[in-house]
């Protein structure tokens, strides 16, 4: 596509903007996300978006935390941000002068893992899991970003992988996300607890004598002190590695995706977590199902939403042009 794209990652604490051409980031910009209102939130990504514009900019794409209307650009849940309800593409739109398109960040994340470094379509059928606080995902069907009948597709982590259900379904939970729910399980939060169980239960562990001198303990000292080879932290993050494992045979088995991409900030762990991933999913996967299913991580790390949302952008300018025509 001719002209450059803009691609914005909303978080809860940053907005990170870049320009992008031809598949590479021209200029990049990290802010602080103001949440005092969706007026201040919408004003600061304004600001930052317009140092990066040019004559030949095309099209805007943003990514939130947030299961998204795609017509709208209006958040629906699972956001910790103003906007519910807030007809982001519209606004924006009409403040900026170009097309403006916000989806999931995590199905940006996806749409980024499914295209090369020149930003050209190189996997059709792609399952991405972004293992943070929570957990995300997004999906790549055919070529193309998959939404479902609301924009709520992809909602990988409250898919339930621990219920007991042999006395039949238990009452649910009045929040989310339930237990027994991937997310539940195999979260940065998860693996918090994990941490701090293992502290108490090994106090000659790394983690146990971290714990002593009075330290917090979080999931992010259990990925540390497992990259520093400490038996008790490597055990940890394999835990969460077979729970993730669960969810990608799932996925396997629903999707038969040529790729499963894992994300997200647990992700730094690398092998130690996708290693016991795999494993537990080929070990579950039906004879026959996921032959041709790399499990991988994921090749743009942090970048990958900020880089899936300018693709994002142009895969959409895209297609409103050839239904015009």
């Amino acid at each position: 596509m001719d002209g450059r794209l803009i691609g914005a990652d909303l978080g809860g604490t940053k907005l990170s903007v870049a320009r992008m051409h031809e598949g590479t980031f021209e200029e990049h910009s990290l802010v602080p996300t103001d949440k005092s209102g969706a007026d201040a939130l919408l004003d600061g990504i304004v600001l930052a978006v317009e140092p990066l514009l040019t004559e030949d900019t095309v099209a805007l794409g943003i990514g939130v935390p947030a299961a998204v209307d795609f017509v709208t650009g209006e958040a629906k849940s699972g956001v910790n941000l103003p906007l519910t309800g807030v007809p982001v593409r519209r606004i924006l739109g009409e403040r900026l002068g170009i097309a403006v398109y916000v989806d999931n960040d995590a199905n940006c994340a996806a749409i980024a893992e499914a295209h090369d470094d020149d930003g050209e379509l190189a996997v059709r059928n792609l399952v991405m899991f972004t293992i943070g606080t929570g957990v995300g995902g997004g999906l790549v069907l055919g070529g193309r970003p998959y939404r479902g009948a609301t924009g709520a597709a992809a909602e990988m982590g409250h898919q339930l992988i621990g219920l007991d259900l042999e006395d039949g379904a238990p009452p649910p939970s009045e929040r989310f996300p339930q237990p027994g729910s991937l997310e539940a399980l195999a979260a940065g939060r998860a693996l918090d607890g994990i941490a701090v169980q293992v502290a108490q239960e090994r106090p000659a562990g790394e983690l146990g004598q971290a714990a002593a001198r009075g330290e917090s303990i979080t999931g992010v000292d259990a990925v540390r002190a497992a990259q520093a080879g400490d038996p008790d932290a490597i055990a940890a993050v394999r835990l969460l590695g077979e729970r993730l494992g669960i969810g990608i045979a799932n996925a396997i088995h629903i999707f038969d995706p040529e790729v499963v991409a894992i994300g997200g900030g647990v992700a730094v762990a690398r092998e130690l977590l996708l290693g016991p991933a795999e494993e537990v999913a080929r070990r579950y996967a039906l004879p026959g199902c996921g032959e041709r299913t790399e499990i991988r991580l994921s090749r743009y790390g942090v970048e990958a939403g900020l880089r899936g949302a300018a693709l994002m952008a142009a895969l959409e300018l895209r297609e409103e042009e050839a239904v015009a025509a």
